[in-house]
């Protein structure tokens, strides 16, 4: 027990400290820091209109260059097919008896409400149970899950592991400890309340086999089944239909790192323990684990299956879990420019400046616009001279044509991914996600300042709050006005 925990909790940390968030910031970087804080604090007091027009201009050109970037990504995903495909055909040629062991690992914490759909959405998988090697990862706190568990009557095939209470605590841990005795040559991620497309496991062996040895990873597609609930949950599926079905697609074709999705992962498990396997402390292993692989010369590939989820429906739940994303993006960034130079050596000139708009762009736009908001109602508000004089005319008419882009680019981007999964109804409200824009850039500041006291803390996230009917294991979503009417209950 106690070698386990600390293979499953200390391993990256121990064999390779400079890729583990053990640490918030090296040494380095903490001289760094101090040094950019006391020359910005010596130049606000010394020249404080100075420092504010360098801080717009700064920001300007961030911002110009993150809206150029991602509608170039994107525009690669809307023109061409940049999934690897695989036909039903190829599919049904693979014959049981040549498959390989399959490992299902599915973290589960206080998820009594969902776990029958899990073990329903999991018994619908088309692939030999004698060849699937189920756990379902429980912590040891957790007794009403545990209960809940052993009162299931389960499958042969699955395995309870009941993972050791301590820190680091979180999935990423419970991942580790469920891999140490897994069977399997390959490896999923699910979460308790996934459904899969049945087909899966079978779709990311093949691409595994097109993709050749150096794809370690296939990344699924994730979507909702409640989208329909409520507009936050509208929202959230219209910007993970731009997130799956065109960003990721767009990342793979550019050849840039991929931060990989929470869960629908599939691994060649030889692969992942050499890379050590999850950081117990990045409470976005999985964005981590994606510029890991990329860095030891591995690829990752999206492939077009689909896993629906239960979107977040309630204000409160979703901003803890978008504060914990954004704090594993700072983590990862910080993790991984700890030696800038080797960097960018390893990833090459184009991943390196892809990691810097699209790891480290993804939350500093989030930190940086409550600013530019409370500027522009300030000047509206009160016609602030200051205001005026930190946009000289050089900063002024390219931050103006900065924001009219970058707002339609994100804007036009949300509608496109909706349209990309024939999501059409969601389109109106794709339109509004600049009032969804402030949800999220009050989560990053609370992730971000949760860097400073709690950096490892993992923020829960509740599920089972959706009491409607969802789409069976691998009925895909109706492809017209909502994508939630479910043919069948998911609720066993």
């Amino acid at each position: 027990r106690h070698d386990y925990v600390e293979e499953a909790g200390q391993s990256l940390a121990t064999r390779n400290p400079d890729n583990s968030a053990s640490r918030v910031l090296s040494r380095g970087q903490k001289v760094f820091f101090w040094l950019l804080l006391a020359a910005s604090v010596a130049t606000v007091v010394y020249y404080p209109l100075l420092a504010a027009i360098a801080f717009c201009a700064f920001s300007t050109a961030f911002y110009s260059a993150v809206s150029i970037f991602k509608f170039l990504i994107a525009s690669k995903a809307v023109s061409s097919t940049l999934e690897l495909r695989t036909s039903r055909d190829e599919v049904a040629a693979l014959k049981d008896a040549d498959l390989p062991v399959y490992t299902i690992l599915v973290p589960v914490y206080k998820e009594a409400e969902v776990f029958p759909i899990l073990v329903d959405a999991i018994g619908k998988l088309d692939y030999p149970k004698a060849k699937l090697d189920v756990r379902i990862l429980l912590e040891e706190d957790d007794a009403e899950t545990i209960d809940v568990a052993r009162r299931s009557n389960l499958p042969a095939h699955f395995t309870l592991v009941i993972v050791p209470h301590g820190k680091p605590k979180g999935k990423p841990k419970a991942c580790n400890y469920g891999c140490i005795q897994a069977r399997g040559e390959f490896a999923v991620i699910y979460d308790a309340e996934d459904i899969p497309e049945p087909d899966q496991l079978k779709k990311a062996l093949i691409a595994f086999d097109k993709g050749g040895s150096r794809v370690a990873c296939v990344q699924a597609k994730l979507n909702y089944f409640n989208a329909d609930q409520n507009l936050l949950t509208r929202w959230f599926t219209s910007e993970y239909s731009m997130w799956f079905d065109v960003f990721l697609p767009g990342l793979d074709a550019i050849n840039a790192p991929i931060p990989l999705g929470g869960t629908s992962n599939h691994f060649r498990m030889d692969v992942l323990r050499e890379l050590g396997m999850w950081d117990p402390y990045n409470v976005t292993e999985d964005a981590d684990l994606g510029v890991r692989l990329y860095k030891a010369g591995y690829k990752t590939a999206v492939i077009d299956s689909t896993t629906y989820e239960e979107a977040n429906s309630e204000v409160y739940n979703w901003i803890r879990q978008r504060s914990r994303w954004v704090k594993g993006y700072v983590q990862t960034y910080l993790v991984h420019m700890r030696h800038p130079v080797a960097l960018y050596k390893a990833l090459g000139p184009s991943a390196f400046w892809s990691f810097q708009l699209f790891i480290g762009g993804t939350f500093l736009t989030l930190l940086l616009n409550p600013v530019f908001w409370i500027l522009t109602i300030l000047w509206f508000g009160t016609n602030w001279s200051f205001i005026q004089e930190i946009f000289p005319s050089p900063i002024f008419y390219p931050s103006v044509v900065a924001a009219l882009f970058g707002n339609f680019t994100f804007t036009y981007l949300n509608v496109v991914g909706c349209l990309q999964r024939q999501y059409y109804g969601m389109v109106k409200y794709a339109l509004l996600t600049p009032l969804y824009w402030a949800l999220m850039s009050q989560a990053a500041w609370k992730g971000f300042l949760q860097l400073f006291y709690a950096p490892s803390y993992w923020e829960k996230t509740r599920h089972g709050l959706y009491k409607g009917h969802g789409p069976q294991a691998g009925v895909p979503a109706p492809t017209h006005d909502a994508p939630a009417a479910a043919t069948a209950s998911a609720a066993a």
